[in-house]
C-alpha cells in the first residue's frame, strides 16, 4: 500500500479520535437512543446541506436515479446502525459496545462474498472466524454478569452489520460524488428515517437540559462531521484497508475515555474478547486488496 502522506495520516488519526468520543457524548446526553441518533444526523445535515447547495449544487442537480437510490439505501443502513448501536450503550459497557460495532469490516467482507460472489482470501476467512470467536467471548462474559449486557452486545453487533451495509452501499457512490455531497444527502436521509421512528416509539424530542443539547451538538460536530465525514473524504485518496484499520483504534480511544470520564474499567472478558475481535478485523481487512470498500481478486 506504500507510505501514507503525512496529511492523510493526520486526518485519519483525527477521524479516529473524533469517533472515539461518540460513546462518551451519548452517555452524557442522557436522552432516548432514537432521539440522540436523530439529532446527531439532523444537526450534521443542517450544517452540511447548505454548504453542499452553495458549493456542490451541480452535483446535487445531476444526481441520477440509481445514485439517489444508493444514497437513500446508504442512509437507511446508517439509521439502523445508529439506532441499534446507540441503544446498546445503555445496556452494556462502552468497551464491549464499541469493540463489537467496529466488527463492520468483517461483515463487509462476508457480504462481498455472498452478494457479489467475490473471492475471499484465506486470511480474510481466518480473520472472520477469529473475530466471531471474540464476540462470543465478550457476549458470554457479559451474559454471566447480566442478561441485559448480552442484549446490548447483540444490538452492537447488529450495528456492525448495518454499518457494513452502509459501507458497501456508499463505497462505489463515493467514487463519483464529493465527500460533501455524499455526506449531506446520506445524513439527511438518515435523519428523515429516524424522525418517524422516534415519534412512533414515543421518544422525547424536546424539553432536554442544556447539557443534553450541548452533547447532541457535540455529537453532530465531532464524531459525525469531523469523524465520519473525514473517513468519507479519505476514501477517494486512501486504500480503504488503511481506513478500516484506522477505525479499529476507536475502541481504544473510547475505552480510555470511559475510564477517564466514568471510571468504567473493562472486564477481563471484554479485554480478551476485544483483543480477538481486533486481531480478527486486522487479519480480515489486510487479507487482500480492497477497492472502493469491496474486496477484489
Amino acid at each position: 500500500m506504500g507510505s501514507m502522506p503525512a496529511r492523510h495520516a493526520l486526518l485519519l488519526a483525527v477521524g479516529v479520535v473524533a469517533v472515539g468520543f461518540a460513546a462518551i457524548f451519548i452517555r452524557l446526553a442522557d436522552a432516548p437512543s432514537l432521539s440522540i441518533a436523530f439529532y446527531r444526523n439532523a444537526i450534521a445535515a443542517a450544517i452540511l446541506l447548505p454548504l453542499a447547495l452553495a458549493r456542490r449544487s451541480h452535483e446535487l442537480r445531476r444526481l441520477t436515479r440509481p445514485q439517489l437510490g444508493i444514497a437513500l439505501l446508504s442512509g437507511a443502513f446508517l439509521a439502523l446502525h445508529f439506532a441499534t448501536w446507540i441503544s446498546s450503550l445503555a445496556l452494556t459497557s462502552v468497551a464491549s459496545s464499541v469493540v463489537l460495532v467496529t466488527a463492520a469490516p468483517v461483515f463487509t467482507a462476508a457480504a462481498g462474498r455472498v452478494l457479489f460472489g467475490q473471492r475471499i482470501a484465506r486470511g480474510v476467512v481466518v480473520g472472520i472466524v477469529v473475530a466471531l470467536v471474540g464476540t462470543v467471548v465478550i457476549t458470554g462474559g457479559d451474559l454471566a454478569v447480566a442478561g441485559s449486557a448480552a442484549v446490548g452486545d447483540v444490538l452492537a453487533l447488529c450495528g456492525a452489520v448495518a454499518g457494513a451495509g452502509y459501507f458497501i452501499a456508499g463505497a462505489r457512490l463515493r467514487q463519483s460524488l464529493s465527500a460533501l455531497t455524499y455526506a449531506a444527502v446520506v445524513y439527511a436521509t438518515c435523519a428523515a428515517i429516524l424522525l418517524p421512528c422516534a415519534l412512533v416509539s414515543g421518544a422525547r424530542l424536546t424539553g432536554f437540559s442544556g447539557q443534553t443539547w450541548g452533547m447532541l451538538f457535540l455529537l453532530a460536530l465531532v464524531p459525525q462531521i469531523l469523524g465520519h465525514t473525514t473517513f468519507n473524504y479519505l476514501l477517494r485518496d486512501l486504500d480503504p484497508t488503511l481506513i478500516a484499520i484506522g477505525i479499529m483504534g476507536e475502541p481504544i480511544v473510547s475505552t480510555l475515555l470511559a475510564i477517564a470520564f466514568f471510571g468504567q474499567l473493562p472486564s477481563l472478558w471484554t479485554v480478551l474478547g476485544g483483543a480477538l475481535v481486533l486481531a480478527g478485523i486486522y487479519v480480515a481487512v489486510t487479507g487482500e486488496r480492497w477497492v472502493a470498500g469491496v474486496p477484489t481478486e
